[in-house]
């Protein structure tokens, strides 16, 4: 860690208490200037923003190239008041309810309307298309591909298999277009949404994907006019330090080829992505402190904060490295002579054995001291939830001045 990141955290520690997340300014930038450099204009990028849902967040993202994502009309609420316009926000989502319906319908025909609605069956598309034909509007909408593919990620992060809950078959979309009312009903179909998984260890299931979805596009593009768009998702890694993953500009570098097999007036000319984990993830750390210290089979901490703030180790076992800030009350610099590490288990405070971080290297530590978990910019604070009477966390931005 950086040791002026390690002084503003270790600052806001002082100034805010803890546990607090906070988020790197600088790495959120420099994050989404590498998907832009990947995946450049005109490809449209939206942040997907189950992954961070703080309206600053959102802000700072939007500001740097992004449109918003969202699944929900509580997603949707975060990103207008981050400032994000209707014609920059999608909603897509398996759980989509009526009164979510209803409200993308209330954008329309107020002069407002979203960049599109990714539809997940024809039930959904036939409910859409009543309330657009009640108040008399037309609705942009893509049809979610469910790929039947394997994506190289943990199967509880693999939503593009032929078994997942999200998306259609290509016989299901058809039925889905019907629904809503074929190419000059209330739902103008517009393209296919895809999303293969999380955390991709590999390009292949992304790019299988990628061919099946734009073949299916071109298909419909010879009989739809406005069939004209492509929404490839996101699932772009954040691995662990040290540990190898593809880049975003190594899925890019597999779209040419994709295009090219397509004949030129079948192509889309409209793509999309949806990155989240991969813009926010790096950029935030969870700040605790050290409430126990103990010799139990080993070194064991347990710390001030746990599963309620960020819950994917207990969840599917994810692994975020925890780092000290402090070791027996002294601030912790690279090579400055703090006693040697040893491996310890750092635990939450919650009251369920699943709440671990797991084992870490870290310096002798007491109670008062603090700690940083990396890589808690996703997935963290857009899961928080206030079981154990847990109080609300902070959520400080911190720039490079």
């Amino acid at each position: 860690m950086r040791p002026d990141l390690a002084a503003a955290l270790r600052s806001v520690a002082g100034g805010r208490g803890t546990p607090a997340y906070v988020t790197d300014g600088g790495a959120l930038a420099a994050a989404c200037a590498d998907m832009r450099a990947a995946f450049p204009d005109p490809i449209v990028r939206q942040y997907s923003v189950k992954a961070n849902d703080t309206p600053a967040v959102i802000r700072e993202v939007s500001a740097r190239g992004f449109g918003a994502n969202v699944v929900s009309r509580g997603e949707w609420a975060a990103a207008r008041r981050a400032g994000v316009p209707n014609a920059r926000v999608s909603l897509e989502g398996v759980g989509k309810t009526a009164a979510d319906l209803h409200a993308a319908v209330r954008a329309a025909r107020d002069g407002e309307p979203l960049l599109w609605v990714a539809l997940e069956s024809a039930d959904e598309a036939l409910a859409l298309r009543r309330s657009a034909e009640r108040a008399g509007v037309r609705v942009d909408v893509l049809y979610r591909l469910n790929p039947d593919v394997s994506p190289e990620t943990l199967p509880v992060l693999a939503v593009g298999t032929g078994v997942s809950k999200f998306g259609m078959d290509e016989t299901e979309i058809a039925h889905a277009i019907e629904a809503g009312g074929g190419p000059g009903g209330p739902l103008r179909p517009r393209g296919i949404h895809l999303h293969v998984g999380s955390q991709l260890g590999a390009v292949d299931a992304w790019r299988d994907a990628a061919r099946k979805a734009l073949a299916l596009a071109a298909l419909w593009r010879g009989s739809i006019g406005t069939f004209d768009t492509v929404d490839l998702g996101g699932g772009f890694p954040v691995a662990p330090e040290g540990e190898p993953a593809p880049r975003p500009e190594r899925f890019a570098r597999e779209l040419p080829a994709l295009l090219e097999a397509i004949p030129a007036e079948r192509r889309p000319t409209r793509l999309a992505v949806e990155p989240g984990r991969a813009l926010v993830a790096r950029a935030g750390w969870l700040v605790a402190r050290v409430l126990h210290a103990r010799q139990r089979a080993g070194s064991q901490v347990i710390i001030d904060a746990g599963m309620t703030e960020l819950i994917r180790p207990a969840m599917y076992g994810a692994r975020h490295r925890v780092m000290a800030l402090t070791s027996l009350g002294r601030p912790v610099h690279d090579g400055a002579g703090i006693p040697a590490d040893t491996p310890t288990r750092v635990e939450g405070p919650i009251c369920e054995t699943t709440d671990s971080f797991g084992l870490h290297d870290l310096p002798p530590l007491r109670r008062g001291d603090l700690v940083a978990i990396a890589d808690a910019g996703a997935y963290a604070a857009s899961q928080r939830s206030r079981y154990n009477g847990r109080p609300a966390v902070p959520h400080i931005l911190i720039r490079a001045d």
